[in-house]
Parts: C-alpha cells; structure tokens; sequence
C-alpha cells in the first residue's frame, strides 16, 4: 500500500514533490518542474504550503 508523505532525503524546501515522485513513480524534478509552471498560471504556491503542513514527513508515515 502506497502512503503519500513528505520525502526527507529527496527534499529541496520541504520535500513534497520529491514525495510525490516517491508516490507516483516519476522523477522528483519533473514534479518540481511542473508544480513551478502550475505555480506561474495560478495558485500554486498556496497549494505548496498547504501540502507542507499537511502532509506528514516521511519518518512520521514509515
């Protein structure tokens, strides 16, 4: 069973798009590329520090 969290060793400022990579398979860095277009068409950086706080760490899911 897959659990989505923030990853701590793939982590650039809090680690959630290296812990979306974890979840869906991908690179980290094609997550972060995508989150920094989604980020300059919209709210994207709201959505960011949204799953920051709520998405637990990697060490508080495993």
């Amino acid at each position: 069973m897959k659990k989505l969290y923030r990853s701590e060793t793939n982590s650039m400022l809090a680690g959630v798009c290296g812990g979306l990579g974890d979840y869906f398979g991908v690179d980290a860095t094609l997550i972060r590329l995508g989150w920094v277009l989604i980020s300059l068409m919209g709210p994207g950086l709201i959505a960011y520090i949204i799953a920051a706080i709520i998405v637990p760490k990697e060490s508080e899911v495993i």
